[in-house]
């Protein structure tokens, strides 16, 4: 295995180009020895990844309420996770998504004081309320502890840089600036795969020992990856709690939003085999499948198109099945994962982008029942 070095902070530039070429080059060969109708698991680009342990503010919410998004009780038990869901639910949805492209190392130029949750704004104001300080949940953590990034696409990195706000920081009134943090860990070069297996949905987990010794209270963990792929930035926010009297649920703030019909913010019945995102930013798709059964199994086409304003730079697809005992057994120009009773899809590399009026198309089969397509949601960035 060739192993590209770095000289200093500026060096081996070529290192993501070649990186770039020898994926390309595999992609390419397969294809060419498999033909047009092999069946191809090939990893996406848009299954990046964020912190899970300690979750990023957009996992964390996702955690709570992903299967509940719509219940107008998180107002008063989680006013903050409310607040990011009627913004915009593709936050938590793409909870993997939350990244920056070409930023060239400069990553404070990119992610100006007081935005540096939502990655300099990225995606518009897809994750801003991320930025706002407030009663975020916490965990609790000692002065040492264990960071761990869910690396999807077995990206690597060149560097996770870790870390943890000064002592003295306010995070219920004072959102993040460059001058409230502390350098902590920073890992170097982390090859692709190195790590464990998650408990489900590929790629690796990455563990990262941390230390932040007089801290106590509530405190962020900010995250850098840079991904060794492509020049792609991923950032996160993590809130903990140093020490104990660790708060159970953040008491409600008189600013905490007023719950509204939670139909206007997602589809609530979407119909049988297709849902159109809620759309932001111009950003909007839809899916729709046909399927042929028979008895044991089915296989399922689905097409995914660009029904909004904007060329869509990646896609997700979230579904549930319509009756027990179904379950992928193949799929090809996409990529399966679950979680909980949730099954997802994302695109492949080369399928990723949607130009306005376009479409794409994936398919799979399934072991057990399926007489009719399951109810897609659509998740465009």
């Amino acid at each position: 295995m060739i192993t590209f070095r770095r000289r200093g902070p500026h060096a081996d530039r070529t290192r993501p180009a070649r990186r770039r070429l020898r994926t390309a080059i595999v992609a390419i060969a397969a294809l060419v020895a498999a033909g047009t109708a092999a069946v191809l698991f090939i990893q996406p680009a848009s299954s990046h990844g964020t912190s899970i342990a300690q979750p990023s503010r957009h996992y964390s919410c996702w955690e709570r309420w992903g299967s509940d998004f719509q219940n107008p009780d998180m107002a008063q038990e989680d006013p903050m996770c409310w607040a990011a869901w009627q913004n915009d639910p593709n936050a938590m949805w793409n909870w993997n998504g939350l990244y920056r492209e070409q930023v060239g190392g400069n990553h404070q130029a990119a992610l100006p004081d007081n935005h540096l949750c939502s990655g300099g704004l990225t995606g518009g104001t897809r994750y801003a309320p991320l930025d706002d300080p407030g009663p975020w949940k916490t965990t609790q953590v000692n002065s040492s502890f264990t960071f761990t990034n869910w690396d999807q696409a077995n990206h690597g990195a060149d560097y996770y840089r870790i870390y943890v706000t000064k002592q003295g920081y306010n995070a219920q009134t004072d959102a993040l600036d460059w001058a409230d943090l502390e350098l902590v860990k920073d890992t170097g070069d982390i090859n692709p795969g190195v790590g464990r297996p998650p408990a489900s949905g590929g790629g690796t987990l990455v563990d990262i020992p941390v230390t932040a010794p007089g801290r106590t209270g509530h405190h962020v963990v900010f995250m850098i990856w840079q991904a060794s792929h492509f020049d792609q930035s991923f950032y996160s926010c993590s809130d903990v709690w140093f020490g104990s009297g660790q708060p159970t649920d953040p008491p409600p703030t008189s600013a905490s939003p007023t719950p509204t019909d939670p139909a206007t913010t997602a589809s609530a019945t979407p119909t049988t085999g297709t849902t159109t995102s809620p759309p932001a930013g111009g950003y909007a798709c839809a899916a729709t499948a046909t399927v042929n059964s028979w008895g044991s199994g089915a296989t399922v086409q689905v097409k995914v198109a660009n029904t909004g304003s904007q060329a869509i730079h990646t896609w997700m697809l979230h579904w549930t099945w319509p009756s027990t005992g179904v379950t992928v057994s193949q799929m090809w120009s996409a990529t399966h994962s679950t979680m909980g009773g949730m099954e997802m899809a994302g695109p492949a590399a080369w399928n990723a982008a949607i130009p306005v009026g376009g479409q794409v198309e994936f398919g799979f089969n399934v072991s057990g029942s399926l007489s009719g397509a399951p109810a897609f949601e659509c998740f465009p960035s």
